[in-house]
């Protein structure tokens, strides 16, 4: 089952607002386990830089200047996702702005239902716990110490840990997903059994007395018949 985590920076809070998607991160994935196939761009937003989103992901102005608009990279990124599911931390965040993008350029919309949310899926597995994407790091014991700003691919990556972790951990299933590591004839220990003697149990003159009074006793026996 291939599935891809996806993740998105942008110039801030509200595509109809005339905000821009400026960095996708995608990290393909097979039954719940990142495969180490990515898709990664930053995009020209053609407009300016708010501070604040600055803050948040580090990407100025300057820097996106020199990179594809979202046309450019759109049939790429479309094709890396194919009509696989959708692993995102705040679906109706990343997907506004992606719908709103391919609305520009006259492409069709992504469709929410083929999204998973691991937000909502933290929520109800964690009821009343902060559900941000660090906190489900910390949780998890997943290492996000890179993280010092928010960035796609990065995000994505983590993203792809936690769905994981939500979806149960590395063996989630009978099947556990991972083959036992076939033994080496160095690494095959054969210890010999100390096997004891066999013990004998001969009756003694006066059991087998006991035991002839005893069958004699018995009538209708089958051996006497």
């Amino acid at each position: 089952m291939r599935e891809i985590a996806l993740d998105t920076e942008t110039t801030g809070l509200n595509p109809k607002s005339g905000h821009k998607v400026v960095e996708i991160g995608c990290v393909e994935m097979l039954n719940h386990i990142a495969t180490g196939e990515v898709f990664h761009v930053y995009i020209n937003p053609e407009r300016d830089m708010p501070e604040e989103a600055f803050r948040v992901h580090g990407l100025s102005e300057a820097f996106l200047k020199d990179h594809p608009v979202f046309k450019k990279v759109a049939d790429d990124f479309l094709a890396f996702i194919g009509d696989d599911p959708l692993v995102i931390h705040n679906a109706a965040f990343d997907m506004g702005f992606l719908n709103w993008e391919l609305e520009q350029i006259g492409k069709p919309a992504l469709d929410m239902a083929r999204t998973i949310d691991t937000v909502q899926m933290a929520r109800k597995k964690f009821p009343g716990a902060q559900a941000n994407l660090d906190a489900l790091c910390r949780r998890f014991g997943i290492d996000n110490s890179d993280r010092d700003l928010h960035g796609a691919l990065l995000d994505a990556r983590l993203l792809a840990d936690v769905y994981l972790e939500l979806m149960g951990g590395r063996q989630t299933g009978l099947g556990l997903g991972v083959e036992p590591k076939a033994e080496t004839q160095d690494e095959i220990k054969i210890e010999k059994r100390q096997l004891r003697e066999a013990r004998t149990f001969a009756p003694s003159e006066d059991e087998m007395t006991a035991h002839a009074l005893f069958i004699a006793q018995i009538e209708g026996a089958l051996w006497k018949a």
